[in-house]
This record gives C-alpha cells, sequence and structure tokens, in this order.
C-alpha cells in the first residue's frame, strides 16, 4: 500500500510544480485598442429593419460596450419596445489572437452592475470579430457571427493603469 502512495505522489508533484499563482491583477490588454471608440455612422441604416451601433471603451484587458439599437419591427413587449430604439450594455475581459478580437462578458445595466432580468438580453455576452486593417485612429471589425462591419472611430484615448482585481 506504501508503495502507491509514492507513486501518487510521484505523479501529482509535478502538477503543482508546474501551477504558479496569477497576479490579482488586471493585465495590460493591447495598447493599439485603449480608448473609446464610437459607430458613428451604420452603412444603408435607412434600408435595413434592425441595426445596432456600438460605442465600447477597452480599458487595459477589459471593456465596456453601449449598444443602441433601432428597430422598425417589435421583437419585444410593448413597453420594452420603446418606440423602435433601446440600448442594451455589456462589460468583460477581451483578448486579441492574430487579427482576432474575442469580447466575453455579461449583459449589464446602463451602470454595468450585472443584469439578471428586464428587457432585452441577460446573461453572457461574447462576440468574435475579425479585425481589419484600418487607418490610424479608426478600427474596423467583421462580426463573425452575422459578417456586419463595425467602424469606429477613436473618440478618446486611454492609457491602461492596471487595478487590483
Amino acid at each position: 500500500m506504501k508503495g502507491y502512495h509514492y507513486l501518487f505522489l510521484l505523479f501529482t508533484l509535478p502538477v503543482f510544480l508546474a501551477c504558479e499563482r496569477r497576479p490579482n491583477v488586471q493585465g495590460n490588454g493591447e495598447v493599439f485598442l485603449q480608448g473609446v471608440w464610437n459607430q458613428d455612422s451604420i452603412p444603408n441604416s435607412e434600408k435595413l429593419m434592425t441595426y445596432t451601433s456600438h460605442q465600447i471603451k477597452f480599458t487595459c484587458d477589459s471593456f465596456y460596450v453601449d449598444m443602441t439599437t433601432h428597430s422598425k419591427v417589435n421583437y419585444y413587449e410593448d413597453p420594452c419596445y420603446n418606440n423602435g430604439v433601446w440600448k442594451e450594455y455589456a462589460k468583460g475581459v477581451y483578448e486579441v489572437r492574430k487579427d482576432s478580437l474575442f469580447l466575453e462578458g455579461t449583459y449589464t445595466k446602463a451602470n454595468y452592475k450585472q443584469k439578471v432580468s428586464g428587457c432585452y438580453t441577460v446573461g453572457i455576452y461574447r462576440k468574435s470579430f475579425l479585425i481589419k486593417p484600418a487607418e490610424k485612429r479608426q478600427l474596423y471589425l467583421q462580426n463573425l457571427s452575422d459578417q456586419r462591419d463595425v467602424h469606429l472611430v477613436l473618440k478618446q484615448d486611454i492609457v491602461c493603469v492596471p487595478k487590483e482585481l
């Protein structure tokens, strides 16, 4: 029986030695994304039944997104439809891998506190974008789920100062 204990220790010890404690501080994120980005216009918006414009704030490895939806079709109960214009919010962390941007977080209230019920979307916010080449202070993203382009313009620079988690 003692031999099994030694074997167990022999095989589990490398696992424990390989682990490292991550710092309790937010990551730096990507320098080229730091700032507040607005989608000032949507091509052919007057012809679309529904479209959403975005404002995204990247600070260190975190994002905060405000989405304003305009819809000619009522997808919700009357109090939620709000004459075809409504806002949704989400926050979370992002990662850039090669030419792709991955956002993962949760839908929130306007104050970025967790939203567990109410109009529109609740739960996990998960989006993937292809980053397309752009001019300085502009960001072209193609949503990988619906291939809609999101053309963003940098409105405010932000310098990452990592905060404790």
